[in-house]
C-alpha cells in the first residue's frame, strides 16, 4: 500500500532521482537530458521551502509532487512517478491528494507546465488548456500551459 507524506530535505537526491528517471522514460536524447537535468535537480533548501508529498511503497519514494506558490493562486511545480509506476494509478493518487492539499491550503488554481507526453495524463484528470509556456531548459521548445481549479477538479 502506497503511504503519502511530507517529503524530507535529505530525500532531495531521491526526488531528483525519480524526476530525471520518469523524463528519460518518454525517450528523450541524452543530450536533452542533460539540458533538463538542472530544472530537475531538487536541493534540501527545495524541499524545505515548497510543500513537497512522496509515495512511499515498501520503503521506498517511487513518486511526488509539489505545490508552488502562495494562494490563492499557485502551481503544480512537480509530480513524477518512477517509470515502473507509471501506469499503474499512482499518478492519479498523487494528483488527487494535491488537489486536496491545494484546496485546504487555500488555492483557488494551479497552473501546471506539462510536458508534452504528460499532457494528457492531466486533460484526463480534468485539467484544461489554457495555452503554452517557454521552458525553462531549451530555448525555442513551448510547453503545454494547463490550469485545475482544485476545488471543482477533484475526481474522488
Amino acid at each position: 500500500m502506497v503511504t503519502l507524506r511530507r517529503a524530507r530535505p535529505d530525500e532531495a537526491g531521491v526526488l531528483s532521482a525519480v524526476a530525471q528517471a520518469a523524463k528519460a522514460h518518454w525517450g528523450y536524447d541524452e543530450a536533452f537530458l542533460e539540458s533538463v537535468r538542472e530544472e530537475l535537480t531538487l536541493t534540501a533548501a527545495d524541499v524545505e521551502s515548497r510543500r513537497v508529498v512522496v509515495a512511499v511503497l515498501d520503503g521506498e519514494v517511487v513518486g511526488f509532487y509539489s505545490l508552488d506558490g502562495a494562494p490563492p493562486h499557485g502551481e503544480l511545480g512537480n509530480l513524477w512517478v518512477r517509470p515502473d509506476r507509471i501506469g499503474t494509478g499512482l499518478g492519479r493518487v498523487l494528483w488527487e491528494h494535491a488537489l486536496a492539499e491545494a484546496d485546504a491550503a487555500g488555492f483557488e488554481r494551479l497552473d501546471v507546465e506539462a510536458d508534452p507526453h504528460a499532457e494528457g495524463f492531466y486533460l484526463r484528470m480534468g485539467a484544461e488548456r489554457i495555452g503554452g509556456t517557454p521552458s525553462g531548459s531549451i530555448p525555442g521548445r513551448v510547453l503545454p500551459l494547463l490550469r485545475v481549479r482544485p476545488r471543482d477538479r477533484r475526481t474522488s
